[in-house]
């Protein structure tokens, strides 16, 4: 089975768990309302579902995000899954508890909205760039 085929049978599978009909109808309207970018078309997300086509990163993060999936998992499935989420938990013992709160209530936000305080996030990252020692440790390890 190669990569495509695999993921086909990945996205299908989320949207039967998610409580969707694996359709190209059904995902490219869930798809599109969720999706900052230009829309894909119902035969775009054919080819997602039929094996044909892989999502770009942008896009799985979308369907990943949508189906309650981790974006690794749905790309290549639950064994690279389970590696990645061994590795987050450094990046979540290093948040405080204010932002935590914050972090749960924007993903609490329905996805107009989470749009709206993204672009004023960065609107306010272009204004004042500042590199913080986190950001350079992270660029480090990248």
């Amino acid at each position: 089975m190669n990569d495509k085929t695999a993921f086909s049978e990945r996205l299908a599978a989320a949207m039967r768990a998610a409580g969707y009909e694996p359709r190209p109808a059904v995902l490219e309207r869930e798809f599109n309302l969720r999706y900052w970018g230009k829309p894909v078309t119902l035969q775009g997300v054919r080819r997602w579902l039929c094996g044909e086509a892989l999502p770009k990163q942008e896009k799985l993060q979308v369907l990943a995000e949508w189906l309650e999936i981790e974006p690794h998992v749905l790309r290549y499935g639950e064994a690279v899954g389970r590696q990645i989420r061994e590795s987050r938990g450094k990046w979540e013992t290093s948040i405080s508890g204010e932002e935590r709160v914050v972090i749960q209530r924007y993903l609490e936000l329905p996805v107009e909205q989470r749009k709206v305080v993204a672009q004023v996030i960065q609107a306010f990252a272009r204004a004042y760039p500042v590199e913080s020692k986190q950001d350079t440790e992270l660029l480090d390890h990248e």
